[in-house]
């Protein structure tokens, strides 16, 4: 059993450096499973993850009070746009941009809403 929660953090770690880059991938809630799943199989990942310098504060404000960090959130608005814009240039269907704008301005209501750490 500790083997399949390894690899689920594992998977869960690699999904979060993709989220880092993909703005509709988030990054914080795969690490707080793999955090989950690495305290099941690896005390050593566990402890790396915690103690990470860029992994590891995110990790604790969002276990101690729900909390994203202010810049956190202002790179998170930055890429949502980005990706929103590039959408625009590349003049995606009304459709698509319609779903995207709902979605993103949904994913941007729940960062902004949580309390700053």
């Amino acid at each position: 059993m500790r083997v399949l929660w390894l690899i689920c953090g594992l998977t869960c770690v690699a999904l979060a450096l993709i989220g880092v880059v993909l703005p509709l991938l988030p990054t914080v809630p795969f690490l707080l499973l793999a955090t989950f799943c690495f305290a099941r199989s690896s005390e050593r990942l566990h402890t790396w993850l915690l103690t990470h310098k860029t992994f590891g504060p995110m990790i604790e404000d969002w276990h101690r009070s729900g909390a994203i960090r202010p810049a956190a959130k202002k790179a998170a608005t930055v890429s949502i746009a980005v990706v929103f814009g590039i959408s625009l240039v590349f003049g995606v269907k009304t459709t698509v941009l319609v779903i995207q704008a709902v979605v993103l301005s949904a994913v941007l209501f729940f960062i902004w809403s949580r309390p700053n750490s």
